[in-house]
């Protein structure tokens, strides 16, 4: 593995019960100010790989139900599998609209209301359509130990980072919230002009 210049410069940890069961929260302060969580179950020694997603902060569809994306059903649906397997890791990283802050997801928002997809407002905003990185959950990962994944996403950039940092990527693993009137065009958008991959029905690992 490709052992990153962490940046990490403060941890700390404590247990986190949830309606999915009791996971351990360790949270990280790093030079560049951002804070970011690893919900963690289970022991991670041995070479089996470790199912975990990496997720970014979406406050309006985490905390306030919005129906605009599948944020929020995607957080639920991957700490569910967690705990269903009983072992696994989600790293939560604090890049709310895709990194461009949630001042500018709601500018984006207005331009949506007036037709815009979801790439084209964030490129008149004067932004990338995705601006996130996953730097910082390379650290976590080598931070917590875990080389295998087996990664919960439809985001071919994350298995890519991933694997150029020299991580194994064992397996894909389907999340896949039920699409809804109010996020169609924003699920389609995803697959045709981002790339992501397209899902199945049904996260296999609750089946």
């Amino acid at each position: 593995m490709i052992m990153a210049s962490m940046t990490i410069t403060a941890t700390t940890s404590s247990l986190l019960p949830t309606k999915h069961g009791t996971f351990r929260v360790h949270a990280f302060r790093r030079r560049d100010g951002l804070e970011h969580l690893a919900l963690c179950m289970g022991e991670f020694e041995g070479s089996a790989p470790v199912l975990a997603r990496i997720h970014s902060e979406c406050l309006t569809g985490e905390a306030l139900g919005s129906l605009r994306c599948d944020c929020g059903e995607q957080l639920e649906q991957a700490l569910a599998a967690i705990a269903a397997e009983g072992r696994g890791v989600l790293v939560y990283l604090r890049q709310e609209g895709r990194g461009i802050g949630l001042f500018n997801k709601v500018r984006a928002y207005r331009l949506q209301d007036q037709g815009a997809d979801t790439v084209e407002a964030n490129v008149r905003l004067g932004f990338p359509a995705d601006a996130r990185d996953y730097a910082a959950a390379i650290e976590i990962f080598e931070w917590l130990g875990i080389d295998r994944v087996k990664l919960m996403t439809h985001n071919p950039a994350k298995i890519r980072a991933l694997t150029e940092a020299g991580f194994e990527v064992v397996e894909r693993v389907e999340i896949a919230p039920q699409p809804k009137p109010d996020n169609q065009a924003y699920l389609a958008t995803k697959r045709q002009r981002m790339g992501h991959l397209p899902a199945r029905p049904r996260l296999r690992a609750l089946k």
